[in-house]
């Protein structure tokens, strides 16, 4: 899932929230698809009732079951998620060669892994199917127009 928003504080007595977006623009947001917002570590999923933008990143929302502010209170802070965004840019790398820091052939990518907080990516290597981690700081660079995908691999993982 891709974490889009931030819940800043809550907004009023009626259980709104001010939520705080990142890369992701308001009128992007699907808002008859669910959103999930982390509670002790895990997602739990919410859809959003009322959603009123409040500049070019900020939106006041209501979301199901949050309708006082003692719930708002409680959700001040929390990270919002989305899995609708991700499944565009995962398709996209289905079919790209992975390759080390060192310019290494690893293997083909055939699909991907949703875990939380986590994206994962199947790669078909010689040896069999791994699963690696997909995450911003161990990508070295990414070719579009090559289909390339060049990660810092941690020993031990493939």
């Amino acid at each position: 899932m891709l974490k889009i928003a931030q819940v800043l504080k809550s907004n009023g007595t009626d259980g709104g929230l001010l939520l705080s977006f990142f890369d992701v623009s308001p009128e992007d947001i699907d808002l008859q698809e669910p959103v999930f917002i982390e509670f002790d570590g895990l997602p739990v999923p919410f859809y959003f009732e009322s959603f009123t933008r409040r500049g070019n990143n900020r939106a006041i929302v209501h979301v199901t079951g949050v309708h006082d502010l003692k719930d708002a209170d409680e959700l001040a802070g929390a990270s919002v998620y989305a899995d609708y965004f991700e499944e565009e840019e995962e398709g996209d790398l289905t079919g790209w060669t992975v390759k080390k820091a060192d310019g290494t052939p690893v293997g083909t990518v055939t699909g991907h892994e949703d875990i939380p907080g986590n994206l994962c990516i199947y790669v078909e290597t010689p040896h069999g199917e791994v699963l690696l981690p997909l995450h911003e700081e161990l990508v070295v660079s990414m070719d579009p127009e090559g289909k390339v995908i060049t990660l810092t691999i941690p020993e031990g993982l493939i």
